[in-house]
């Protein structure tokens, strides 16, 4: 298959040998974007313009701060904080509070609910799913998803790569499950999901016998004993449980 903007990223990721060639993908292009706002781009107005729109959800924001960009940090939040209580004016102005009758009062309020019904609380649940950064990989992602798969199906060196591999964290591989219901023909299903399968539970299995070796290392009689690949055993297992990387240093500018 021809290379182009999609498939290298990919080949990349493969080559990599990752618990996941989707969370390395995603780190990627997380970093990418952290990257380019926090550089040159938070000077422009167009860019400027996108972050107020969009905002930034909690852990981006928390990667945005410890890049190290002081003043780039201040200048985005300047702007968005003019957005943002103007826009929160106009909500407070045209709240009306709900009627509440003695039988509500007694029902327990579920404020830990994820469907808010109060106007004012969906309007801060619609900022805080709002993610400058979360879109730049949204807006990739079924790409990459479709690139792999074009790949799986023609190239046959990139086939037995995956099939090599350590397979993907939980997350990703639901994704490309449902991806793959969706693109792969009957027969392309039949030829490529007993690999995936296999090649889930097998690494799973590989996971689940490196946390139990690390946790046997600490009895007395296998103080002498080889840690095997067990000494990063935790920080796989959680990523290949919810993905991405648990023990990654902070991203900064270089």
């Amino acid at each position: 298959m021809k290379e182009t903007i999609y498939t290298i990223p990919v080949t990349d990721a493969v080559n990599a040998n990752d618990e996941c060639l989707f969370c390395y993908l995603e780190r990627k292009l997380e970093q990418e974007a952290i990257s380019f706002i926090m550089g040159p781009a938070y000077m422009e107005d167009d860019i400027r313009e996108q972050t107020d729109k969009l905002g930034f959800c909690r852990h981006h924001h928390k990667m945005i701060y410890d890049y190290g960009n002081k003043l780039g940090t201040a200048l985005m939040l300047h702007t968005y904080y003019q957005k943002l209580n103007v826009d929160l004016h106009k909500q407070l102005e045209s709240f009306t509070p709900k009627k509440t009758g003695a039988f509500s009062r007694i029902k327990k309020a579920d404020a830990a609910g994820t469907k808010k019904e109060s106007p004012l609380g969906q309007w801060v649940q619609a900022r805080e799913d709002s993610c400058y950064v979360c879109d730049h990989f949204k807006e990739k992602y079924p790409r990459y998803l479709d690139t792999f798969f074009n790949l799986l199906v023609s190239d046959r060196e990139f086939f037995q790569k995956v099939e090599a591999g350590k397979g993907f964290c939980l997350h990703h591989f639901g994704d490309l499950m449902e991806y793959a219901e969706k693109k792969l023909s009957t027969k392309e299903k039949e030829q490529i999901y007993p690999v995936l399968f296999n090649l889930m539970e097998t690494n799973m299995k590989r996971l689940e016998d490196d946390i139990s070796w690390f946790v046997d290392k600490y009895d007395y009689r296998n103080h002498d004993a080889d840690w095997k690949n067990s000494k990063d055993a935790i920080q796989r297992g959680i990523q290949k449980i919810t993905g991405g990387y648990p023990d990654d240093p902070v991203f900064t500018q270089k």
